[in-house]
């Protein structure tokens, strides 16, 4: 029999995790692993019981690569879409029709502005001309036409919300379906945007209605919630989604409702948002969560390119409410949702009306955190009682049993009456109570472990990882000022790429090639991978571990990124792909290191001038026609291991100072005396540069252009020196080149 003298370390340790647990479901606070588990169990249950099958009520008219081909490429002029709406609504009879899509510039593609700053100026007097421009110019103001489509439509106009505190605002939103002030004195936290882009003002002027079509993801990058109504200036505005149902259901009013009995609330909690016949679920933000009928393709897809042909069948349409989108791979609404990693935005959407239409939204009224509470508590004391009362076998099987309660009630709880309870603490709780009565000692000590990896696993190797784990005290994510090298990677001409591909193969495309990328940073020399941004890979060196040789460690990790690129070319050609050349931009400097971003989402990322120059960097080097570009201090802080070649004096975009940057060649001691020699002589023709010395600097050039046909930094400052030779040029030049794009 266990005593308490005996266990009070173990009673005293379980109390606290019971105590923490019940802060977080109380949201005294919210431990971002803990809500990842929560997070992780709700898509388990989503999938779960997913319908499947495709909902005939929605249809998607979809912008895809077979309309790009057969109308071109988009934008598409105004009047093409007007077409599309004048077919969706007045042939096909669609009972409702909406954008995923904002119209946020003016469209002159048709050469009206031209043609009426003709008829203002050189034209003025040319009656006939004045005459012809009056009768066209109707057929010509695309906008216009557009606008025309939509007055007296059941079509709904879709913008976004920016929430940024410098976000810009553009555009004209439409009128808020709630005024200001509706929620004062209420438990209620709407998402509060700062801007927006939003549709022309002669667009908006003649739409019935519009809604956003902002995604919500969740700290792990993944959409699962959707705002419904977005606080801005004070008003309220309506999701693309709810502005759909509304027009399709005659646009009934918005009445937010309240929870008749709440006891853990000083206010009574907003529950539901009331719409005509139907009633959506949401929480305190106003947001609710999105359902999904199953994978892609839950719902009946039309091509655009057949809508605007006549090709389309009328039974698909009419009557339906139809959304119009993109699932084309180069027009980026791609997100990652609960059910693929790859999941088209509109389709979010199309989940959400459909399921509100069906009064069939997920819920998680305010009372199931009561509910949670209750149970960890009812779980939570039975656990500790009976496993300090226990022996190991016994207690290690009421544990398993109470657990496979918990999730089995769980789940019925979700698919019967659709209320979505947290199962994170709960599950937590009987894990960590039965690891802390079977050892708790040695889970304390390798907790520390855990946690460092949980926090720095995912931007350095194991091998970093293990170290830190060690002696977790000295790293911090909190932000801080070192002096760190940073790389930016990006792959050449990768929209031509991308847009050959379909989505699946693009993706399996990417994982291949930005996995050999990241073996080479993380694998080979160890550096932190900062971000994945499409096809380009950001990392750095020096943080979280010190690195004396961060400068080192990234050009040659830049270097060797260069040689295995050309080593995959084989794999990918047998894979019917094409070969790869990256740039690579490398500079070193003092930036800050640190978790930073918003309480939706954070990263462990770098920030600051050095920065954004080895990013200018990256952005130059097809300019030189060379693999990789680094910048001064880099330079400096490897130049006794590596060759360089010095390149130029530029000032890239966004910088006032001009800087000299350089090519890597190889390390020292391992580059042939040829090329040594190649880089003296250019270098030698630089100096003639610099002086304005372009007979000699020219005649060097030549040679080496003759020498060596391939090498485009030859051609580029013999072009250079051409058109110089016509300047005027300022006492005081000083040889920079300025760009003046990214």
């Amino acid at each position: 029999m266990k005593t308490l003298r005996k266990y009070w370390l173990q009673l005293l340790l379980s109390l606290l995790v019971l105590t923490f647990l019940l802060g977080y479901a109380n949201h005294s606070w919210r431990p971002r692993w803990l809500e990842q588990i929560d997070l992780w169990a709700y898509d388990a249950r989503l999938v779960l019981t997913m319908p499947g099958g495709v909902d005939p009520r929605v249809v998607i008219v979809d912008l895809d690569e077979k309309s790009l081909a057969e109308v071109g490429r988009w934008p598409w002029p105004r009047k093409t879409v007007a077409d599309l709406v004048h077919k969706l609504t007045d042939d096909y009879k669609a009972a409702a029709v909406g954008f995923d899509i904002v119209f946020a510039e003016k469209d002159d593609s048709s050469g009206l502005p031209v043609l009426q700053r003709l008829a203002e100026g050189e034209l003025k007097s040319n009656e006939a001309f004045q005459s012809t421009l009056a009768a066209m110019s109707g057929g010509l103001d695309y906008d216009g036409l557009f606008a025309d489509s939509l007055k007296n439509k059941p079509v709904v106009l879709g913008y976004y919300f920016s929430f940024e505190a410098d976000a810009r605002k553009a555009g004209q939103l439409p009128k808020p379906v709630l005024p200001a002030g509706m929620f004062k004195g209420r438990n209620v936290y709407p998402l509060t945007a700062k801007g927006y882009g939003a549709n022309l003002p002669v667009l908006m002027g003649s739409a019935t209605s519009a809604g956003h079509f902002n995604p919500l993801p969740d700290p792990d990058g993944v959409t699962r919630r959707v705002g419904m109504l977005v606080e801005h200036e004070g008003k309220y505005y309506e999701s693309l989604s709810l502005a759909m149902v509304r027009a399709y259901l005659n646009f009934p009013a918005i009445e937010p409702v309240y929870a008749e009995n709440s006891w853990l609330r000083a206010y009574k909690p907003l529950e539901w948002l009331k719409v005509g016949p139907l009633t959506i679920p949401v929480d305190e933000n106003i947001t609710t969560l999105t359902p999904f009928r199953g994978g892609k393709q839950s719902f009946n897809y039309i091509s655009a390119a057949d809508v605007l042909s006549g090709r389309a069948k009328a039974d698909d349409i009419a009557g339906r409410m139809v959304l119009i989108g993109t699932t084309a791979p180069g027009l980026l609404d791609l997100r990652v949702a609960p059910v693929d990693s790859v999941y088209p935005g509109v389709e979010i959407h199309a989940n959400l009306i459909a399921s509100m239409m069906d009064n069939a939204l997920p819920a998680r009224p305010d009372y199931l955190q009561g509910a949670e509470i209750l149970l960890l508590l009812v779980v939570g004391l039975t656990l500790i009682v009976v496993l300090m009362r226990l022996n190991p076998l016994p207690g290690t099987l009421i544990t398993a049993g109470i657990g496979m309660l918990v999730i089995v009630g769980n789940f019925a709880l979700w698919k019967y009456s659709g209320l979505a309870l947290p199962l994170a603490a709960t599950l937590v709780a009987i894990a960590l109570l039965y690891a802390i009565s079977m050892a708790y000692g040695y889970f304390f000590e390798a907790r520390n472990k855990k946690q460092m990896a949980s926090l720095f696993g995912q931007y350095v190797p194991p091998e970093l990882v293990a170290k830190m784990s060690e002696e977790p005290e000295k790293y911090s994510m909190e932000g801080q000022s070192r002096e760190l090298t940073v790389l930016f990677s990006d792959v050449r001409s990768f929209t031509t790429i991308s847009e050959s591909m379909e989505p699946k193969e693009l993706t399996r495309f990417m994982n291949e090639f930005l996995t050999t990328l990241s073996d080479v940073i993380r694998t080979q020399y160890l550096g932190t991978i900062d971000k994945y941004m499409g096809d380009c890979v950001m990392a750095f060196w020096g943080a979280p571990i010190h690195d004396p040789d961060h400068a080192k460690n990234a050009v040659l990790a830049g270097l060797e990124m260069q040689r295995a690129m050309q080593a995959l070319g084989p794999a990918l050609k047998e894979k019917g792909w094409p070969e790869i050349h990256i740039g690579v931009g490398v500079n070193t400097g003092r930036m800050t290191v640190g978790d930073m971003g918003s309480q939706i989402r954070k990263a462990y990322t770098v920030m600051g001038d050095a920065v954004n120059l080895a990013s200018r960097l990256e952005g130059i080097t097809k300019y030189y026609g060379v693999g990789m570009i680094v910048g001064e201090q880099t330079r400096a802080a490897a130049k006794e291991a590596i060759l360089f070649r010095e390149l130029d004096r530029v000032r890239v975009k966004g910088k006032d100072e001009g800087v000299t940057v350089y090519e890597p060649i190889g390390e020292i001691g391992k580059v042939d005396k040829a090329i040594r020699s190649e880089i003296e002589l250019f270098h030698t023709a630089l100096k003639h540069y610099r002086a304005q010395d372009w007979d000699m600097a020219e005649l060097q050039l030549i040679n080496l252009r003759n020498q060596h046909a391939g090498v485009k930094l030859y051609q580029v400052y013999l072009d250079r020196i051409a058109t110089l030779r016509k300047a005027s040029l300022p006492a005081d030049w000083d040889g920079v080149y300025e760009f003046d794009t990214k």
